[in-house]
Parts: C-alpha cells; structure tokens; sequence
C-alpha cells in the first residue's frame, strides 16, 4: 500500500464494544477491589495511585480478590461453545515430535532436548558418537509432578566430559547450577545459586565455568525486590559456591548485566558489561594461557569501553579476534581485530553491512557463517575468513534459523528452520563439501496446502512503510468478516519472524486470519529502526500497530466487530496501550504479562534493566511521555472497552503481576458497557515457562475467548473434517 488509509474509510471502523457483545445484555459484577488515596508525585504532577497496595504480594486481601477474578473468569471460560473443540484440537495438534538443534562438543559427543508429544518438559538426550542412539541425560518431567521445577538451560563441558545445567523453581529467572558427570549420570555436589541472566562459560580443561550471580535476595520478596550489583564469577568444580573467585563486578554501574565467554580454544576470557537490555555494550579480555591449566583470575583489560555500538564476539583465529558490530553500520556488520591492537582504526571488514540485518555470526569449519535476516526472514551465507562469500545454505521457504551450532575445529553446522506453516526442523551441513541433508522432521496432523503466507507492506500514521505477514486460506474472502488476529511486539530490536504455532493451524481452520507487523521498535531494519520506537518515540510503535488494523480493515480481511488484538510482555504493553488509545478499534484484546505501569516499572524485580528502551519516571522528559502512554494511567472511566483478557502468574518475576492487578481493577471500574474484562493468575509458571499441560489449557482459554467475542460461535464443519487430513510434510 502507497498511502496512508484515507478518511473516507473511518466509517469501517465501527465501535467494538456495542456491537460484539449482543449476546451478553448484562455487565459482569467484578470482585470489588479496594481504593487507596495514595497520590505520587512526579516533576510537580500528582497521579492518584489507588491500587498501590497490589504490590505487596503477601497481602491477604489482594489473594482473595485474585481467587475470585479467577473464578469469574473460569465460569465465563466455560460457557464459550468453541472451547472443548480448541483445547482438543489443539491438543491434537502439539501431540507432535520435536527436537532442538544439536549440540557439539569438542569430542564425539552430541547433546540435545526431544519431546515426544505432549510431555510437560521436553527431555534432554545425549549421543555418544553422531552414529550412537541417543540416551536420555536428564528428564526434567521427573523432578516435579506438576511440572513446577523447569529446566531452563543447559551447557556441556567443552570435552562433554560433563554438563551443567540450571533449575529453576516455576520457571522463575532465578537458576540454581548444578553439574552432572556425562558417562554415570550422576550430579556432583557443591550446587551454584542465586543466578540471574546468566550463560555458563566453561574453561576447556574441565576446571569449571564462569558465571553471573546476584548477592542473595532477601527471603521475604524475591519475586518483587529489585535486582542489583550482578558480578562475574568463577566456579571450580567439586569445591562449594563460598570458594568461589570474583572476577569482576561494578559497583559503580549495579544495573549492568555482566557476561563471560570462553574462546573455543580456551585461551582467551571475554567479558561483556551492558546496561540492561541496551544494544550498545562494553567488550574486555583477559589471556588464560594454558587452556589445559588455565590463569582464571587473568586480569582483565579494556578492548571497547565508550558504550557506542554493539561489540559481540564471534571467535578467536590465532591472534585476530571476530567481532560482530553495529559501529558505523546500523545493521551489523563483522570485521577482524588484532587481540593486542583492538582500535576500530585497526578494523579489517570481513563482511560489510548489507541490505539484511545481521542477527548473529560464528565459526565454522575454518570459515565464517552468518545469520542475516531480510525484512524478517532469514539468510544463511557462508564467508571464508578473508571476506569472500562462498555460498549461500539452501533454505526451504520464506521462513526462520531458529538456532546454528557450529565449531571452528569441525566440519558439521546444525540449525533449524521453520515458518508459520512449517514446523521446525533440523539439518546437518557440511562446510567444505557444502551438502545438506534433513535430521529432523516432524509430522503434524494438518494439511498446510489450502493456506499461505503473504509479505505486505502498509503506511503508518505519519507514511512511514511498515512491513507485515498475513497468514490465510489462499481463497480467503476479502469481505471484512473473517475472525482476525493481530500480533503484535514492538521493542527491545526484538524482530517477530515467521514461526510455527500449533495454536496457528487451529485458528485457521476455524476460518480466522493471522497478522504479524514488524513495528518500530523492533529490528527488521536495524538500529535506526528500533531507535525510531524507543524512549520518546513509543508512540510510533501503537501508531503502526494501529494502522495496521486499519490496513487489514481497509483490505477486507475484516472490521473492528471481528479484529482482535493479542500481545505478550512488551507487546502486553502493546496491546495495553492500543486498547486504551483506540477502543472502540479492536473487537477483543489479550494482554499477557504485559508491563502496564510504566511509572513504576523501574521499581520492581529486573524492571530498572528496561530503562534504556523506556526510560524512567523520576526524569522529568521521560516522564512526559510515559505519562502520556502508559496504559494504567490512561484508562478514563465512562469508556466502553473491548472484551479483555488479561493473564499472568504469581511467580513471574519479570514482569512482576502488580502491573496486571492494578490495571484488571482500574479498567473493570472504568468499564461502560457490557464487553468482559477478564484476569486469569496462575502459579507454578513464569514469565517465560510453563509446562505444556498448563499452556494448552491458557493458549485454548485465550483464542477461545477471542474467537468467540469476534463471533466465533462453533466449530465449523469443515473445521472438523481438516483434522486428520494428510499431515505437514
């Protein structure tokens, strides 16, 4: 589209919230949520905060009132028709094998995760030679009956002589390490605890691995309490966590995320220092020497310390170091540097900044193998290491690299690969013959072929050309009544990528339409991109988010009555905000632990690691535009919003639940019309965990709640007779 939708098409744009609810003459009655007086004060502007109390956690009250959301939401949730048929169907249709990228050691060992269908984990494999059967390493489904102790993250020894790997209670951030010894299975003792945003960085002679830990958080809160001082540590193995070595903190700096990584050949430490989720970052090394018997205390020196650019390791050949920046190329580019002369002067461009944005880059083989994607699809080019591009790796469609494990000692790449209407698979490449053959590939119960994806591009509110996927039936019929979803993020250089979703093939077999814009505020098109979404600018990311609901109204895909808008995390701000922007816009809304007061966000948890993306309220500039946007702040009672769902879980440590509780009490005492607005808290899940069983029955709660207030009311007979059809292939 070559211009802007024009006024003449604002008569489309019917009210949701009269016309979806026809079937529900009677408003809901909420639980009564009590209303404090408390008035903070900002720059010398008062803003009444009356559901302040909802942040203390321990308060009796606020957990009966939770209890009863829950249990008006549940008996709402169970008279929806479509329900059983979406839970069963998508039941269906996640009852499906599923692999992880491999990954590679220095020996013969493989490592990966498999779920057979529908078990809660999947389970973590390993092989002992590429040609051995596969043997289980550990089963995280036996460490909880219901789920609640997660498997958040693994890392192998360099040798795979042994394993490290993280526990987390609910799926919280907070991990506990512990290592088990690879050949009997068995788990050493001396477990490491209170780490937060952290990789596991071996060194290569078995002696232990680097990591990030917090100072342990007081008992009493350790979902709400701020995280602060995170510092680098060095773990030896068989010696407890009080013996070990600091390797670097800063005081001065206690809201940086500090990160070590070891070269593949064990002889060099890197340290990234970054202010939060901010792209730009600091870049140290230290020298280990011996990687047998390595100095781990080496002292670290300054490569990249004026926080201007992206600076991330790529590897270490001989003497000259990899890096992947954004200095002087906002897209990314990778050069070459002297390990001992690192000025940006000194640089030798390997691969220049292109049209596609580059997302990651590694050694391979004696080459150099970069992730690009090209207006959110993904571009896989193999680079000798002078800069000479040797090929392209084949792709199946337009689609995602999911993940690349590669060395620079072997001669094997893995990765995975999927679209919307492709489930993942995985492929084994080898680099200097150049074949590729399939090692994975599922078999769902679906048939893809009457569906399709489409790339479009629509003007934003102030013309800007923003790019969006649509996923439907190929003969879908552009007369504005077909149940629609729009997904949305917007933030943090995030880039939303084609991605298979069994929920997906649900939502199109019930005759719905899918679509993802890639906003400002995301990636797709680099660092000025994102810049053009960030801080002061937010607004352009509800803007774009909007005109792409007007772009889909406009098309005939469908209307405000059968529109339907879903964001999580940062697009729960998203969806927050456009709800209470343009509510008479969207006919229903999910937001999904969504930050929603962004005046204390800071305050709570990890919140203050935002405020490069953001900024804060205690600066007067920052807080103009906050105030202007967030979403709490901005319900006006009187207003007849669309039906709501919003969820989030008592052990999200993320985005921590105040910020839904407060805005669930404030929007169902504002609402002025019928349409529900519903809060669903579960336990025993986090921000970014839940076990499988818990998110069939969430995900079939969530569509079916839309799919219904966008006037879904059965399950088509066609719809019926898909399932079972010949599976993806």
């Amino acid at each position: 589209m070559k211009a802007i939708i024009p006024a003449a098409l604002a008569s489309l744009l019917l009210s949701a919230c009269s016309a979806s609810h026809a079937a529900h003459p009677g408003a809901l009655h909420y639980p009564p949520a009590r209303r404090d007086r408390i008035v903070d004060v900002y720059s010398g502007t008062r803003v009444p905060a009356p559901y302040q109390w909802m942040e203390n956690m321990r308060s009796p009250a606020l957990h009966r009132w939770v209890q009863a959301e829950n249990q008006l939401t549940n008996a709402y949730l169970a008279k929806i028709p479509v329900r059983g048929w979406i839970r069963r169907r998508l039941t269906e249709l996640s009852d499906y094998a599923k692999e992880t990228t491999p990954v590679e050691v220095a020996g013969p060992r493989i490592f990966f995760r498999r779920n057979s269908g529908l078990q809660n984990q999947s389970v973590l494999y390993v092989q002992d030679s590429p040609a051995a059967k596969p043997r289980v390493l550990l089963d995280p489904n036996k460490l909880s009956p219901d789920g609640s102790i997660a498997l958040a993250g693994f890392q192998p020894s360099p040798d795979g002589k042994y394993l490290a790997y993280a526990l987390s209670q609910g799926g919280s951030d907070w991990q506990t390490i512990h290592v088990m010894d690879v050949a009997t299975g068995k788990t050493l003792p001396h477990a490491v605890r209170w780490v937060k945003f952290s990789n596991i960085a071996w060194t290569n002679g078995d002696n232990g691995f680097y990591y990030s830990r917090y100072p342990r958080p007081p008992k009493s809160n350790r979902i709400n309490d701020q995280v602060l001082d995170q510092a680098l540590y060095f773990h030896a193995l068989g010696t407890p966590q009080h013996d070990d070595k600091l390797i670097y903190r800063r005081p001065d700096l206690p809201r940086w995320i500090i990160e070590g990584q070891v070269s593949e050949n064990g002889r060099y430490l890197f340290v990234t220092l970054v202010n939060g989720t901010s792209t730009h970052n600091e870049l140290y090394a230290a020298s280990l020497g011996n990687p047998l018997h390595p100095k781990v205390t080496a002292r670290l020196r300054p490569l990249y310390t004026k926080d201007d650019a992206q600076y991330a390791f790529v590897g270490v050949h001989g003497r000259t170091l990899y890096l992947q920046t954004t200095l002087d190329a906002p897209r990314g580019r990778i050069v070459a540097a002297g390990l001992y002369a690192p000025a940006s002067g000194h640089w030798r461009t390997v691969v220049p900044q292109g049209k596609g944005v580059i997302q990651a880059a590694m050694l391979a083989g004696g080459r150099l193998l970069v992730d690009s994607e090209d207006v959110a699809t993904s571009r896989l080019t193999l680079y000798a290491l002078n800069g000479q591009k040797l090929r392209a790796l084949p792709l199946p469609t337009l689609g995602t690299v999911t993940s690349v494990s590669s060395r620079m000692d072997s001669n094997v790449v893995y990765y995975g690969f999927t679209s919307f209407l492709y489930p993942k698979r995985i492929y084994r490449y080898t680099v200097r013959q150049g074949t590729t053959a399939t090692v994975f590939k599922p078999h769902v119960s679906f048939n893809a072929s009457p569906y399709q994806v489409r790339q479009v591009f629509y003007r934003s509110k102030d013309g800007t050309r923003v790019p969006m996927f649509i996923v439907a039936a190929r003969n879908v019929k552009l007369d504005g009544h077909n149940p629609t979803i729009l997904y949305g993020y917007g933030g943090f250089d995030i880039t939303i990528t084609p991605y298979f979703d069994p929920i997906l093939p649900v939502w199109l077999e019930l005759g719905g339409v899918y679509a993802v814009p890639n906003l400002r505020g995301g990636g797709v098109y680099g660092q000025k991109w994102h810049r053009a979404g960030m801080l002061g600018n937010k607004q352009n990311v509800f803007n774009d988010f909007a005109w792409a609901a007007k772009y889909l109204i406009a098309k005939g895909y469908t209307s405000s009555r059968h529109l339907g808008i879903q964001g999580y995390s940062n697009g729960g701000l998203l969806t927050g905000a456009s709800i209470t922007e343009r509510p008479k816009l969207f006919g229903a809304a999910y937001i999904g632990h969504g930050v929603l007061d962004m005046l204390r966000y800071q305050d709570f948890s990890g919140g203050a690691l935002w405020a490069p993306e953001y900024g804060v309220s205690s600066n007067p500039k920052a807080f103009k535009w906050l105030y202007a946007y967030s979403p709490l702040q901005n319900i006006k009672r009187g207003t007849c919003y669309p039906p709501t769902f919003i969820t989030t879980s008592w052990d999200d440590d993320r985005v921590v639940p105040m910020h839904e509780f407060k805005f669930t009490a404030a929007l169902q005492r504002a609402q002025a019309c019928a349409n529900p607005i519903l809060l669903h808290t579960t336990g025993a899940t986090s921000h970014i965990y839940m076990p499988l069983d818990k998110q069939i029955a969430q995900r079939a709660d969530v569509w079916s709640f839309e799919a219904y207030n966008l006037g879904v009311k059965t399950a088509p007979a066609a719809a019926r007779a898909a399932a079972g059809k010949a599976p993806v292939r």
